[in-house]
């Protein structure tokens, strides 16, 4: 299993950088959108898990989506005059709320899946405000400031969530002992949170360095802030598939399960982090 999860990842990450830092902007929209429909075809299986044709269904939906928001909004028009486009900015900080939503969820399961578990379109919702935010706060992102300090905050971003998942696994596996949130992840610990919310203060400085407009504890904050919304993202996940008894949202990637399963906590890392750099930046 651990041989493949290198194999994989050592595929994917040159094709990941290609994508960041060679496509154009709207070639990059493109990318991203294949991607979070791939996502969004295997959330349809926490929304009805019995049901093998809810996958395809929310899928082409998502995918629907994200074609309208490409055509409705070109690349040369997502930034203007240094303002991101209201449609975008809109959906990015709505996603941003959402991961507050999402934690009061996750804290009281399993609880609070009596007002969702059962109830299909609520968890389509659920789907729809964990991935159109990450592919608008992807592509805002990407176009920062020039796509060329837009692909190193891009790649900012996914640093924060590999450190904040390095460190947590690295630190829970030495010294972990106080369990997390045992009924969603019995796996996670508090000494792991810790520890890749450390790796995230230092890597914070890499995000000063590219935004200079912010000063070291702004940029403190927008590393650890977004490294706890990536724990977050892979907590979610978690309950959903705990919720509908499942493992892997798929098998796409061998030795890392479905590609949702791949970007769980970049979904909620993308838009916290793109909603926090617009109100520091503003």
């Amino acid at each position: 299993m651990l041989k493949q999860r290198v194999l994989t990842a050592l595929a994917l990450i040159p094709v990941a950088l290609a994508a960041i830092f060679l496509l154009p902007l709207h070639g990059f929209a493109i990318a991203v959108a294949v991607l979070m429909v791939l996502a969004g075809r295997e959330f349809g299986a926490f929304i009805l898990p019995d049901m093998p044709a809810a996958k395809v269904v929310y899928g082409v939906s998502i995918g629907a989506i994200l074609a309208a928001l490409v055509l409705l909004v070109p690349a040369a028009e997502i930034w203007h005059d240094g303002q991101l486009h209201p449609l975008y900015q809109g959906i990015t900080i709505a996603g941003a709320v959402w991961w507050l939503v999402a934690l009061a969820l996750v804290l009281s399961y399993p609880g609070s899946a009596k007002a969702w578990q059962d109830r299909p379109m609520v968890k389509a919702i659920f789907g729809q405000l964990t991935i159109l935010p990450a592919f608008t706060a992807m592509v805002a992102l990407k176009g920062w400031q020039g796509e060329f300090t837009g692909a190193w905050l891009v790649l900012a971003v996914l640093l924060l969530v590999w450190g904040a998942d390095t460190g947590a696994y690295a630190v829970g596996k030495a010294i972990g002992k106080r369990k997390l949130i045992p009924k969603v992840s019995p796996g996670k610990t508090c000494e792991g949170l810790a520890g890749g919310m450390a790796v995230c203060a230092l890597l914070s400085l890499g995000a000063w360095c590219f935004v200079p407009s912010l000063n070291p504890l702004e940029a403190a904050i927008l590393g650890m802030v977004t490294g706890l919304a990536s724990a977050l993202g892979d907590l979610t996940e978690s309950m959903l598939k705990r919720s509908a008894n499942i493992k892997d949202s798929g098998r796409m990637l061998p030795g890392h399960g479905g590609v949702l399963d791949r970007i769980d906590s970049v979904t909620a890392a993308m838009p916290v982090f793109t909603a926090l750099l617009l109100w520091f930046a503003a």
